[in-house]
C-alpha cells in the first residue's frame, strides 16, 4: 500500500507504532544511565570530590531525570488517552517529548563524560572532551538528520514527519 492509500487512522496508528518503539530503545539506556549517576553519591571518592564535580554531578542527575521524564511521557499519554479518538495529539506530543528528552539525555551523557574525564584527567582537558561529546551527541542526533532532511525535501522526495 502506498502512502497516499494508507487510511489516515493507519498512518496514526503506525506512526504511534514507530514512535514507541523508539522510546523503548532511548529508555533503557537513560533509565541505566540515572541509575548509575545515582550510585555515584555514595562512594568515597564522591565524598572527597571538588565543587566542580559535584555541581556537574547534581546537574547531569538532573538532566537525566529529565530525559526520563520525557522520554517515558510518551507512553502516560498513551495510556491516559487510550480509546479516545486522542491518537495524533500523543503522536505529536509524543514526537516533542521524544525529542526534547534526546536533548537531555545527549547533555546527561555528556556530563558523565565530563565527571570521568574530571577525575582521571582534571581540568579543561576534562571539559574540552565533555564539550566535544556533547557536539558529537548534538551531531549525530540532530543536526545531521536535519541536513539529510532538508536536502531530501529540496530534493522532492517524500517526506511525513511523526
Amino acid at each position: 500500500m502506498s502512502n497516499a492509500e494508507e487510511s489516515e487512522h493507519r498512518r496514526l496508528a503506525r506512526n504511534l507504532n514507530e514512535l514507541l518503539q523508539e522510546l523503548r530503545v532511548a529508555q533503557a539506556g537513560v533509565q541505566i544511565l540515572f541509575g548509575f549517576l545515582l550510585s555515584i553519591a555514595f562512594t568515597d571518592k564522591y565524598s572527597t570530590a571538588s565543587a566542580l564535580v559535584h555541581v556537574t554531578h547534581l546537574v547531569t542527575v538532573l538532566c537525566a531525570a529529565a530525559a526520563v521524564a520525557l522520554l517515558t511521557a510518551p507512553a502516560a499519554w498513551h495510556r491516559v488517552l487510550f480509546r479516545r479518538g486522542r491518537r495524533e495529539d500523543v503522536v505529536a506530543a509524543g514526537s516533542t517529548f521524544m525529542l526534547a528528552g534526546l536533548g537531555f539525555l545527549a547533555t546527561a551523557m555528556a556530563g558523565t563524560v565530563l565527571l570521568l574525564c574530571e577525575v582521571v584527567l582534571c581540568g579543561w582537558v576534562a571539559v574540552l572532551i565533555g564539550a566535544v561529546t556533547l557536539v558529537v551527541y548534538a551531531g549525530l542526533w540532530f543536526v545531521m538528520p536535519r541536513l539529510v532532511r532538508d536536502t531530501s525535501s529540496k530534493l522532492g522526495d517524500d517526506i511525513t514527519d511523526i
